[in-house]
Order: C-alpha cells, then structure tokens, then sequence
C-alpha cells in the first residue's frame, strides 16, 4: 500500500541514486533550502505541483514514481530510450543478453 511514508521514502532514495543532497534539490527546485529535507523527515508533503516537479528533476516519469519493484526509474526510462531506435535484431540480442544476466 501507498501512503505518505512511501512518497518521502521514495523521494529519498531516487535522489540518492542521482548523488544529489537534499539542499541542492531544494534549491535547483526553487524552494528553500530545506524544503526536500522536509519532505523526506515526513514534515511535509509536496504539492501535486511540485510532486510533478520532483519528478523532472529525478528523471522519473510520475507512473513509474510509484512502481516499487523498479528501483532505477531513470536509468529504465533511458534504456527504454535507447533501444526504441534500435532494429528489432538488436533487441533480440540485447533481450538475449539480459536473459543470460538473470
């Protein structure tokens, strides 16, 4: 289940994934410095605004913000990318190759 817990946690460890500190994210989003801080110690929750957002300033499409078992969003999100412009041989060996990773 989602709950509020979900979306501070999660916001916290997307932006760890990308490096990024809580202030700097704050700032970048033109908020005060402690404003993600917030969010992530579960003081606040984001606007749907902002929600949306945070969500470009991850690199996270909003759907996939809610997908628990994707851990990576936006490195899924360009690795899809990317293969939308390879031939369909290349997707065969790539899907391949995953499966010989599993």
């Amino acid at each position: 289940m989602i709950d509020a817990d979900f979306i501070s946690d999660r916001i916290a460890k997307l932006r760890t994934e990308k490096n990024i500190s809580a202030r700097d994210m704050s700032l970048s989003l033109g908020q005060s410095q402690s404003y993600i801080n917030n969010i992530e110690n579960k003081k606040a929750l984001p606007s749907m605004q902002m929600f949306l957002y945070i969500c470009e300033f991850l690199g996270v499409e909003p759907k996939d913000f809610f997908e628990e078992d994707v851990t990576s969003p936006s490195i899924l999100n360009e690795a899809v990318a990317t293969f939308k412009s390879l031939s369909p041989k290349q997707l065969e060996m790539l899907i391949a190759i995953a499966k010989e990773m599993k």
